[in-house]
Order: C-alpha cells, then sequence, then structure tokens
C-alpha cells in the first residue's frame, strides 16, 4: 500500500470510530485525491476549526468552488455540523473526512463521478 492508500484507510477508520458513519470508501478515495497534495502537510492535511479564516477557506474553496454551493447561512450551518459530527475535542479534524462529510450532506457525489 502507498502513503495515500495508508492515508484512505485512517480516515476511512475516523468516519467509522469518530464520525460514525459507513464510509463509502470509492467516494472517500475520490474526494482525497482532489484533496491533492495538501493529504500530505501535516499543516494543509487539517481542518483548523477554532479558526475563522480556516472555516471561510472551506466555505469558499470547497463549497462554493468545488462543489459548486451558492453563498448561504446553510452553508456555515454544515460545516459547524460536520466538524461537530467530527468531535469538538478531536484535535486532528482531515481535511478529506470533513470535506467527504459536506459532499454527502449536500448530495453532490455527482461532482466526483
Amino acid at each position: 500500500m502507498g502513503k495515500r492508500d495508508d492515508l484512505i484507510a485512517k480516515y476511512a477508520d475516523d468516519l467509522k470510530n469518530k464520525c460514525g458513519m459507513e464510509p463509502d470508501m470509492d467516494l472517500l478515495t475520490k474526494v482525497t485525491i482532489g484533496c491533492g497534495p495538501a493529504i500530505y502537510n501535516a499543516d494543509a492535511s487539517t481542518v483548523a476549526s477554532s479558526q475563522p479564516a480556516e472555516l471561510e477557506t472551506v466555505k469558499n474553496n470547497f463549497l462554493i468552488k468545488k462543489l459548486a454551493l451558492k453563498d448561504s447561512p446553510e452553508l456555515d450551518t454544515a460545516i459547524e455540523s460536520a466538524l461537530e459530527t467530527y468531535g469538538k475535542s478531536e484535535r486532528n479534524k482531515y481535511r478529506a473526512v470533513v470535506y467527504y462529510m459536506l459532499t454527502k450532506h449536500f448530495k453532490k457525489e455527482s461532482i466526483y463521478g
């Protein structure tokens, strides 16, 4: 297994054990690949949920640009909900896991074809 496969396995484990979800491995793999090289960078691979600027980045770069959603208060609510599901006390909230949950929340799996 390569490094990316190891990370995908770690993300699947987080979805199962920390988020209480059974991951769609095909979608999780595509979301992870969509994150690009950020998954290999310790800082970029996680979402700093206590930093408002980071949450804006998730909203603008992922929800609005990638998932083609319109800016609305619902986007902030969905981000908050995903972070709540992951666990507020969880220090490492992996970007791929948060993006996966948001993709499922908005039923935008088709973007990853």
